[in-house]
């Protein structure tokens, strides 16, 4: 597999890294968090202002993809980058963690998943080698192969069997995609591939899964099947069991996680990549984030208020509107409310991969993360879809 990590730092009192990743679209500075666009965008989002942003990759699901628009549009438009007006990298899961939201329409075998699409509820199947082909005819960046994810709580017995599947489907990527990328197109071999473990909240599974997958040798790894329903001091303790047996010199992806805390922990806990719905799932709900904690700013405490939404934040924004005023926008209806709030919030999650890649090559950054935690407050309870 091919060497694209550098790491250029690293903190004296954590495991905290600051790399570089090199892809076929731009480099990526770690850690970095990933903006998630599931259906070809970030929710209410153009690209140009996640240029502005800074954003440097953002993330598109495989599996929503593949039902709509379908992989013969993308196609005729040449990729998914195309399609959606994005030059810098992509990163493309496998659709592992959608099919097991499906619980009630799919079946497992070892050749793969067969599933009822949530859309028109028509059958399809996808197998480790079609969830390659899937993320070749996208185009992505950094593609990921498939897996299991189990639920909360699990067995340990299916624990065991799914973690020692998602092995064997790993390994039935990383070959098809040594087998067709000297016949296929550039981007198959510009393309890097991630591997994913797996394991519940099981020590030795964890362990066990790490080193199976890493002894496939892949361009990076992920640690999958976390936030799905543990505490959180089940998720930190899952990828403690898997991250000394990590390769140091390859970048290393805590999926679809978390809150601003959870990143810095796991930050110190030597993860590089991140992705998370919470930026703007919750700005869709009122909800900002801020140094502080979160903010509802549907509350009425809020009416009068003529402050940003946060202080020395030069976010769009916090630049030009107030808390009243947003709060009014968000009250009436008006997207332009959600919108302002869903940029300050990708803004504040990128800023603050910023400042933790800051500290880390000053050698403060377990000061910075024990500082942020501390003062850092979830003030109303967490709105979802």
């Amino acid at each position: 597999m091919q060497k694209n990590f550098e790491r250029l730092a690293s903190d004296r009192h954590s495991k905290a890294r600051r790399g570089s990743l090199t892809t076929a679209h731009g480099e990526i500075d770690t850690p970095a968090f990933m903006p998630v666009g599931t259906q070809g965008s970030v929710k209410g989002v153009s690209p140009r202002e996640l240029r502005e942003l800074t954003a440097q990759i953002v993330l598109g699901n495989t599996y929503h993809l593949f039902v709509r628009p379908g992989l013969d549009v993308i196609k005729h438009f040449g990729g998914l980058h195309n399609f959606m007006s994005w030059d810098g990298p992509i990163l493309t899961d496998s659709g592992g963690y959608q099919i097991f939201s499906l619980a009630k329409l799919r079946k497992i075998t070892e050749e793969g998943v067969e599933f009822q699409n949530h859309i028109d509820g028509a059958r399809a199947f996808i197998s480790p080698e079609i969830a390659m082909e899937i993320q070749l005819l996208l185009g992505s960046d950094i593609t990921m192969t498939l897996d299991e994810c189990v639920s909360y709580p699990c067995e340990y017995d299916y624990a065991a069997q799914s973690a020692e599947m998602t092995t064997r489907w790993a390994k039935r990527c990383a070959d098809w995609k040594r087998q067709n990328e000297e016949t296929a197109k550039r981007g198959l071999a510009d393309s890097m591939l991630f591997g994913i473990v797996q394991g519940a909240t099981f020590e030795d599974l964890r362990k066990e899964s790490a080193q199976a997958i890493v002894d496939i040798d892949f361009d990076g790894y992920a640690i999958g099947g976390v936030s799905v329903g543990e505490p959180q001091e089940e998720m930190m303790r899952a990828v403690e069991c898997a991250e000394p047996f990590l390769p140091g010199d390859k970048p290393r992806y805590a999926m679809g996680l978390g809150t601003p805390p959870q990143l810095l922990e796991l930050i110190a806990r030597g993860m590089d990549m991140f992705d998370c719905v919470l930026p703007t799932r919750l700005a869709r709900n009122g909800t900002a984030f801020t140094a502080a904690g979160t903010l509802n700013l549907k509350n009425a405490e809020f009416i009068l208020d003529k402050n940003p939404i946060e202080g020395n934040c030069t976010c769009e924004a916090c630049r030009g509107f107030s808390r009243g005023y947003i709060r009014h926008l968000i009250k009436a209806e008006e997207i332009l409310g959600l919108r302002l709030i869903t940029l300050h919030n990708l803004h504040f999650y990128l800023n603050l991969m910023k400042q933790a890649r800051t500290e880390i090559e000053k050698g403060t950054f377990d000061q910075f993360r024990k500082a942020f935690v501390t003062e850092y407050k979830t003030r109303d309870a967490v709105a979802v879809e």
